[in-house]
């Protein structure tokens, strides 16, 4: 059995893509899962759909996800196309921000790698899942991939190598789901259209997107986790500027600061998708069922260490 996590981008989402840092914490709650067994050709068994997809990778040009990652994991190993069945599940909501196709492909490529007896270091992994986000997102900012590939909180600077967190004192987030879908492409070539119609506006929302996230490293570091509520306040009216929010999004976000969270923010590529909100022990189940009362359509806890 072969999995990866789910993620959230805890601050710094559409800013990355500028240059500017961003920080992502996997969700190790929630996993896509997947095993192999032997078959004639390759099959992949999408559980949550009740399908048996056939894989075709004789195109030149493979834009179907799963049938990508599987073309660039063959040429990585230089095999050929084995006889397997691979069987995925994924408990990872699609379209929502926590990184559901960077998780499912992981754990295919970790799957057909295994079961190839090629299992591939979490380097290569990554830079073949990079490739698929591109088929997802157009130009992705690598976050998605990098803490969903290597498990660990990180702090992350397109272009530069990521960097682990390490978090001093651990702490839980409530992750909400608006239950509207939303592809991330979209959102983030709509803030490149913004940036370049007005870069005098926009470069100082990403330059201060940036710079808070860097006060966020040096909160997390140094164990104040108080410090976060705020800064994740400040950071979700900065992505409300970008247009990248949503009236399900703001309506959970003041739903989970008048249920006592320390701070809230919608996370990953807005317009829909989820939400998080910092909260404490005492303020956990107030907070969760403060936002499903507001709409969210799921809620639940994760610990952050």
């Amino acid at each position: 059995m072969y999995s990866a996590p789910a993620k959230v981008i805890l601050f710094g989402e559409h800013a990355v893509v500028y240059g500017q840092p961003a920080i992502a914490v996997p969700v190790s709650a929630l996993r896509a899962v997947a095993s192999t067994q032997p078959g004639s050709g390759l099959h992949i068994v999408a559980q949550d759909l009740g399908k048996t997809l056939p894989i075709d990778i004789s195109k030149e040009v493979v834009d179907d996800s799963l049938a990508l990652i599987v073309k660039l994991v063959l040429q990585t190993l230089k095999r050929p196309l084995p006889d397997l069945t691979i069987t995925l599940a994924s408990q990872i909501p699609m379209a929502s921000g926590l990184g559901s196709g960077a998780a499912v492909a992981a754990a295919l490529a970790r799957a057909l790698s295994g079961a190839l007896g090629q299992p591939l270091d979490n380097n290569t992994l990554n830079s073949l899942i990079y490739e698929v986000e591109k088929t997802h997102h157009g130009t992705p900012s690598g976050i998605d991939n990098t803490v969903i590939v290597y498990e660990q909180p990180v702090y992350f600077v397109r272009g530069q190598p990521p960097e682990r967190l390490i978090i001093r004192q651990p702490f839980t987030l409530v992750v909400a789901d608006t239950g509207k879908s939303a592809l991330t492409h979209v959102a983030v070539g709509d803030v490149r259209q913004l940036y370049d119609a007005q870069p005098a506006r926009i470069q100082p929302v990403l330059d201060s997107i940036g710079a808070l996230v860097k006060d966020a490293r040096g909160a997390l570091e140094s164990g104040d986790t108080n410090a976060l509520g705020p800064l994740m306040l400040r950071n979700h009216a900065y992505l409300k500027q970008l247009t990248v929010s949503s009236p399900e999004l703001d309506t959970l976000v003041d739903a989970a600061m008048q249920a006592g969270a320390l701070g809230a923010k919608l996370s990953g590529g807005g317009r829909g998708g989820n939400m998080i909100a910092l909260v404490t022990p005492e303020t956990q189940t107030r907070v969760e069922k403060a936002l499903l009362r507001a709409g969210a359509v799921r809620a639940f806890s994760t610990l952050v260490s």
